[in-house]
């Protein structure tokens, strides 16, 4: 028994003749860019994430790239501003702050959640602080009420980086709601997944959304009228119609993926291997995170076992060396550094069979 960490092709099949029909009506229209099927998934995708608006991008990346861009252009953000982020997240966080001339001011996270720590936020604020992205990192929400409070005090933006949590409730809303806007990511492997790079911005703001679709689309207002410098980030029709479809499925892929976790958290006992948190904050497990202080035997150990495993993320965003020239490359975030150190992710998808589950409980066990 193989056990890949994520196979495509098996999530692909659960669903094959509505994704081959979806594909093929787009084929048959004729319209490949910005036609009926962008609209149609917009307007169901604002709906479910319950926001007034919903701009299909090209990527993750560039929705948060968008989303500060937009800001600037409103005025609201300036070059040098500085925007609060988790020191542990993905690098792309990161990237979308330092592309449009703005400061990243990196938090540790908490240690038990993986979450940039609240009450670390404040200590970081400075009078060039402007707005917090927030990362639902693995798939867990990370706004909380001392967040919000917070960036009300200071007259701060809350920028969601939505990439790993579609379908994530806080209080019955969803993350991608809860902040001034939010970026989200349709990678193939997320929780909702396209068959290519694709991703959206949702907000409530009239002007930044339009000012968003404008950017994304070289800066036009109208046609071949420029009112901006924009680029070229448009999600195509056959993503679009492809998340269509299995944006009817999202909800019940979740709960296979919290089941899941449940059973893993449950079963595994090892205690060389360190289990993710389950509490009454929502977790979509995008990624099924463990820590272990031998996380290369335990991978090579699973491997050899025919078990594949990822690790979410072997070097933390302080220590790249595209980072060399900023003040925080290469200081001290022990808590973000022992994360990136012993984090080990385990197989954790809908297309897992029960069989497949069983095994892997027992060879964790065994390390």
């Amino acid at each position: 028994m193989m056990i890949p960490y994520l196979s495509l092709k098996s999530i692909t099949e659960l669903y094959k003749d509505e994704l081959s029909a979806a594909v093929n009506s787009v084929i048959d229209s004729g319209w490949y860019l910005q036609g009926k099927a962008n609209e149609l998934f917009e307007t169901e995708y604002r709906k479910y994430i319950g926001t007034k608006y919903c701009i299909g991008c090209a990527n993750g990346l560039d929705a948060l790239i968008l989303i500060f861009r937009a800001y600037k252009e409103m005025g609201i953000l300036h070059d040098g501003d500085e925007v609060i982020v988790p020191a542990n997240t993905y690098i792309a966080s990161i990237l979308a702050i330092t592309e449009n001339n703005l400061k990243a001011v990196l938090v540790e996270p908490n240690l038990e959640t993986f979450q940039i720590d609240d009450s670390k936020i404040e200590q970081s604020i400075t009078e060039k602080t402007r707005a917090i992205l927030l990362v639902h990192l693995y798939g867990r929400c990370s706004y909380t009420d001392k967040i919000k409070n917070i960036a009300k005090k200071h007259n701060l933006l809350i920028v969601e980086d939505n990439a790993q949590a579609h379908g994530c409730l806080y209080k019955n809303q969803k993350t991608g709601s809860l902040g001034n806007a939010a970026g989200h990511s349709f990678y193939p492997g997320k929780n909702l997944g396209a068959f290519g790079d694709a991703g959206c911005v949702t907000t409530d703001d009239d002007e930044l959304a339009e000012c968003v679709r404008s950017l994304s689309n070289y800066g036009q207002s109208e046609k071949y009228v420029f009112k901006y410098c924009g680029k070229n980030s448009r999600l195509d029709e056959t993503n679009a119609a492809v998340l269509s479809v299995k944006l009817k499925y999202l909800d019940k892929e979740n709960n296979r993926r919290k089941e899941i976790a449940r059973i893993y958290n449950d079963k595994i006992k090892n205690n060389k291997i360190k289990l993710p948190l389950i509490d009454s904050t929502d977790n979509v497990f995008h990624i099924y995170p463990v820590l272990c202080k031998e996380r290369e035997k335990l991978q090579k150990y699973l491997l050899e076992n025919d078990i594949h495993t990822m690790i979410h993320y072997p070097i933390a965003p302080h220590q790249q060396k595209c980072y060399a020239d900023m003040e925080w490359y290469n200081k001290s975030y022990p808590i973000t550094e022992k994360i990136h150190r012993e984090e080990l992710s385990l197989p954790l998808n809908q297309a897992l069979t029960q069989d497949e589950i069983d095994y892997i409980i027992d060879i964790a066990n065994k390390f």
